[in-house]
């Protein structure tokens, strides 16, 4: 929809929202996109998306490599229909966790719970959208009613859960899951967090005070005087966990702020906080339009990522950097992907597994410090 030139008549919010719906969208993994990226991507970022495809599907997926898989989420995603790409990887395997901003597991719950997004403009006057009340995320539009009935669902289910202590964000994005799956049938389908909890997939959230739903945790730990809070620490100890059980390391980065630097912190936890030598990262692969040059977190390179311990030096040759728009190379990234001849492996429903990830990555601790006290 145009902006409204200065005179024009009023639009009503049913124009608003007259576009057509937004859909999650779900790969198929098809040749023609292959061929396309085998044969046509050969040069500039369309080659790096190319080499970040092969990277992923003929080094990280292979069966003798056994790599911990790792995707982390930035930007606006899942408003734009890019959570069913999601969905695909958890569902075939592709992926062992997930560590995205809260926004995008916020607005994955509109589709769960049967709202609409629809398909507008960026250019439209911000003004009368908010007097008809509708919300714009660029040129994702729907009514500002979808926000406070996610919000009322989200203090229900908090207090259903009977949740009354420090919890990891896997654990709360967990039982949340469960509840849309119990609530919504078929909601596995339209919703990353339902699907994930189907899948034993892990979601943390990096930042989890910087969303709706913090938002209304903190509702619940004020109105209610309830003990339930988000304990990062968990959060860094089971991912931690995660990638020192890994036999091989390997992520692919959409964006990057803080859900980037949140995995790639894990090495150095290891090495520089619990002395446990894991000797980063094996893969890498980022997808951004951030640049380098301005030294903020999403442009950081694989390069300089090795002298922080978070890449291997030796395994250069597998990393890569797309600097494309997320939402054009991701499903364009998963199409072929999920095409490749090792598109499906066993899930390894780590969810599940997070006690037992962490009991191990103490015993380990625990002998790198009494190693040290014995030698004192």
């Amino acid at each position: 929809m145009p902006y409204r030139a200065p005179g024009s008549p009023a639009t009503s919010r049913a124009q608003f929202l007259s576009g057509k719906p937004i859909r999650y969208y779900r790969p198929k993994g098809s040749p023609e996109v292959r061929h396309l990226i085998d044969e046509g991507f050969q040069a500039f970022n369309a080659g790096r998306l190319s080499e970040a495809c092969q990277i992923f599907s003929e080094k990280m997926l292979l069966p003798a490599n056994e790599t911990m898989i790792g995707l982390t989420v930035a930007g606006a995603m899942t408003p734009a229909g890019l959570g069913g790409c999601v969905i695909e990887l958890m569902d075939r395997g592709l992926v062992d966790f997930v560590i995205s901003t809260g926004a995008n597991l916020y607005h994955d719950l509109h589709y769960a719970l049967n709202f609409t997004l629809t398909r507008g403009s960026p250019f439209m006057d911000d003004v009368e959208l908010f007097e008809e009340g509708v919300i714009r995320i660029y040129d994702v539009l729907f009514p500002a009613t979808v926000l406070l009935e996610t919000d009322a669902y989200v203090r229900e289910f908090i207090v259903r859960s009977g949740l009354n202590e420090p919890v990891a964000t896997s654990e709360f994005h967990y039982l949340l899951g469960r509840d849309l799956l119990d609530r919504f049938p078929g909601s596995e389908e339209h919703s990353v967090v339902a699907r994930a909890a189907l899948a034993g997939v892990p979601i943390y959230t990096s930042s989890p005070g910087d969303s709706s739903i913090g938002m209304n945790i903190a509702y619940h730990e004020l109105m209610n005087s309830s003990r339930l809070m988000i304990d990062p620490n968990k959060d860094v100890n089971e991912v931690c966990a995660i990638v020192l059980a890994g036999r091989q390391n390997g992520c692919v980065i959409l964006g990057g702020g803080s859900p980037k630097n949140f995995y790639l912190q894990a090495q150095p936890t290891l090495w520089e906080v619990y002395g446990i030598p894991k000797g980063g990262n094996d893969y890498f692969i980022q997808i951004t339009t951030d640049s380098v040059v301005w030294g903020g977190l999403s442009g950081a390179t694989p390069a300089e990522a090795v002298s922080w311990g978070k890449v291997n030096p030796s395994v250069l040759q597998d990393t890569v950097v797309a600097y494309c728009d997320s939402t054009i190379a991701f499903p364009l990234f998963c199409e072929y992907v999920i095409g490749s001849p090792q598109g499906r492996r066993p899930r390894k429903e780590l969810v599940h597994r997070r006690a037992e990830l962490v009991a191990q990555l103490t015993r380990e601790a625990n002998a790198v410090r009494d190693g040290k006290s014995e030698g004192k």
